[in-house]
C-alpha cells in the first residue's frame, strides 16, 4: 500500500469510528494529531460571521497556537479532543503572521513539538485536522483531510490580490481546507509531525478564486517560543497603563469618534473619523476595529483610553488595526 492510499484509508477508518490504534501506527499518529487540536469558540454572529474556530496545543501547560481573526475579539472559550471545557487567556499575538497565541489553564497536555523542522515539499502528502463547519462540538474529534502540498510559495507572488497582512512562503493545499471553522487548525506531514497552521478563509479578488494555503512551522516557531517564554507578549502592562502623562493623547485629539461606550468592555470600534486629523491622514475608517496600542493589547475602549494616556501628545501613536478579514498596521502623526 502506498502513502497516500494509507492515508484514504485512515482517514475512512476515523470517520467510522474504528480503533485506529489498532491498525497501524500512521492510524495511531493520525488519532494523536486529533488530540492535539482543539475547537475554538469566540466572537461571531455579525454579517454571518462563524463564532468558531481551531487551534492546536504547543505547550504541556495549555499554550495554544491559532489564528487571529475576529473569532478572538473576546476572551475565547476552547474545547479539547476528551470534551472538556475552558476559559482561556490571549496571552500574545503576531499581525504579520496573523497568529495568536491562548492559554488555558490546563496541564500535562499533548502538544505538538516545535523544535524540529518537519519539512514538506510539493506533492508530499499532508493531512489537515481542524474543526471544519463546526462538526466536533464536544469530545468528537477533529475533522480529518488528506491531500497533497500542491507548491510551497510566495504569498505575496500575487503582488497583493490576496488580502492578507502575512508576506510569507505558504504550503498550498491540494485540499479544501480553508472553509469555516478550519482556520488555525494543523497540517501534519507523513511522520506525524507539524508541518504547518491553515490559514484563514482567503480569495482572490480578481479572479474570486479561493485558496487553500497553510503557513508553514517554521515561520511560527520562533514567535510562538518567544510568547510562551514572555519574551513577547501583547498582554496589558498594569504598570505602565497606571501612568498617565500631563499632555498625553485621547482618542478626540486623533480624530476618532468610537462607537458608544455601553458595554463593561465596549471593543475599540471606530464609529467616524474627523476630518483632517491624525486618523484622517492615516487613512482610519469607521468599524475598523483597534487591535494594539504601541504593542500592547487593546481588550477594550476603557484600556484604549488608558494606553493613549501613558503616550506624550508630541509622540507618534503606533497602532494595529483589524479591517474586515486584514490587519494592518497605522501610524497616527499627531
Amino acid at each position: 500500500m502506498n502513502r497516500l492510499a494509507a492515508i484514504t484509508l485512515t482517514v475512512l477508518l476515523a470517520a467510522s469510528g474504528a480503533d485506529l490504534q489498532a491498525e497501524s501506527p500512521l492510524g495511531t499518529w493520525v488519532r494523536d494529531a486529533q488530540k492535539r487540536v482543539v475547537k475554538i469558540y469566540g466572537a461571531g454572529g455579525l454579517k454571518g460571521l462563524e463564532a468558531y474556530q481551531s487551534g492546536f496545543l504547543v505547550s504541556p501547560d495549555g499554550h495554544i497556537a491559532t489564528a487571529w481573526s475576529y473569532v478572538l475579539d473576546v476572551e475565547p472559550v476552547v474545547l479539547l479532543d476528551d470534551g472538556r471545557r475552558f476559559e482561556s487567556k490571549i496571552v500574545g499575538f503576531e499581525p504579520s503572521l496573523e497568529l495568536a497565541v491562548l492559554k488555558i489553564d490546563a496541564a500535562d497536555t499533548p502538544f505538538f513539538e516545535l523544535k524540529e523542522e518537519p519539512t514538506v515539499d510539493w506533492g508530499d502528502p499532508v493531512i489537515a485536522v481542524s474543526n471544519l463547519f463546526n462538526i466536533a462540538t464536544g469530545n468528537e474529534p477533529a475533522s480529518v483531510m488528506q491531500g497533497t502540498v500542491a507548491s510551497v510559495t510566495e504569498l505575496n507572488a500575487r503582488r497583493g490580490t490576496f488580502k492578507t497582512p502575512y508576506r510569507g512562503k505558504v504550503l498550498i493545499l491540494d485540499l479544501i481546507a480553508n472553509n469555516p471553522g478550519a482556520a488555525g487548525g494543523a497540517v501534519i506531514n507523513s511522520d506525524g509531525q507539524l508541518a504547518g497552521m491553515l490559514g484563514k478563509e482567503l480569495r482572490d479578488s480578481t479572479t474570486g478564486v479561493w485558496l487553500n494555503y497553510a503557513v508553514p512551522a517554521n515561520a511560527l516557531r520562533t514567535t510562538i517560543g518567544d510568547i510562551i517564554a514572555g519574551r513577547k507578549t501583547t498582554v496589558i502592562n498594569s504598570a505602565t497603563s497606571t501612568l498617565p502623562r500631563k499632555d498625553s493623547h485621547n482618542p478626540n485629539a486623533l480624530g476618532l469618534v468610537m462607537v458608544p461606550d455601553v458595554l463593561e468592555a465596549t471593543p475599540a470600534y471606530i464609529d467616524t473619523v474627523s476630518t483632517d486629523s491624525p486618523a484622517a491622514h492615516a487613512a482610519l475608517r469607521p468599524d475598523d476595529l483597534i487591535l494594539l496600542v504601541n504593542g500592547q493589547r487593546v481588550d477594550s475602549q476603557r484600556t484604549l483610553r488608558s494606553l493613549l494616556r501613558t503616550i506624550d501628545r508630541r509622540d507618534n501613536v503606533e497602532l494595529t488595526v483589524q479591517r474586515d478579514t486584514q490587519i494592518l498596521p497605522v501610524t497616527l502623526q499627531p
